[in-house]
């Protein structure tokens, strides 16, 4: 199969689970095509998958995320030791891991098409990682706390794993309990990284956006949190900070020079 062949193969069988949408008409266009299949595998539940269908869905995603072009630590700028920075989709990375802005449920997002990290992380790594992390909410019995961070396999991502982490949510005046659950956050994905051996780590602007926490005192705790755990540690791991946004691009160059 040609990725046009797997696309529409995907499509077809997504729609099938869908009873309401079994008659659509697919689109002829690729980029509208793209669209559909992101749609479909956003707003379909955690659910078993046929072994088949995998096949297909992971030699589609791993021919995107190809195309996409990877980007490893020599692609990037080392602004200070160990600390890099790059600005873009942090599902290019080809890095130990990459950090995840998850909501309490951990399950991704299901807004179609929806441009936040935890959707686009969960589209290119494909519908197992959607899996895995029900089974882990199921097991975990409640809501995932806010500033903790768990760990998963990365699929089709080049990354090896993804951290996801439930930041803080600003309704307001922030508080010093907003920016202590937010270095909580850049702590225990850090910590989780050490533990499990990782060499490198990409963290996203945990907590900004449609968290609302400031950007610029955001970037402030990653970075006083990163520079304290390795002086407090020792720590030789190489941490990434990786943003999408040009205003946070320029305060991370301020603050690291």
């Amino acid at each position: 199969m040609n990725q046009s062949e797997r696309r529409m193969y995907l499509i077809k069988e997504l729609l099938k689970e869908q009873p309401g949408y079994r008659d659509m008409e697919i689109p002829a266009n690729a980029d509208a095509q793209r669209r559909l299949l992101r749609s479909l595998m956003n707003v379909r539940m955690a659910a078993p998958v046929d072994d088949g269908f995998l096949q297909i869905q992971d030699a589609y995603l791993q021919e995107e995320n190809r195309k996409k072009g990877f980007v490893t630590l020599a692609d990037m700028e080392e602004l200070q030791e160990d600390i890099y920075f790059w600005r873009g989709d942090i599902t290019r990375l080809a890095v130990g891991a990459i950090v995840n802005a998850a909501n309490s449920g951990m399950t991704g997002c299901y807004q179609p098409c929806h441009n936040c990290i935890d959707n686009c992380i969960h589209t290119y790594a494909g519908m197992q990682l959607r899996s895995f992390c029900s089974e882990m909410m199921v097991e975990q019995g409640y809501a995932e706390p806010t500033g903790q961070a768990k760990i998963t396999p990365a699929y089709n991502l080049p990354c090896q794993y993804v951290i996801h982490t439930v930041g803080p949510i600003v309704q307001g005046k922030l508080t010093q309990k907003d920016q202590d659950l937010l270095r909580s956050c850049y702590q225990s994905c850090l910590d989780l990284a050490e533990e499990k051996g990782i060499e490198s780590i990409a963290f996203c602007c945990i907590s900004t956006g449609v968290f609302c926490f400031p950007n610029a005192r955001a970037a402030e705790i990653a970075v006083e949190t990163v520079k304290e755990h390795k002086a407090q540690t020792g720590s030789d791991i190489k941490v990434v900070f990786n943003v999408f946004k040009e205003e946070d691009e320029g305060i991370y160059r301020r603050l690291l020079g």
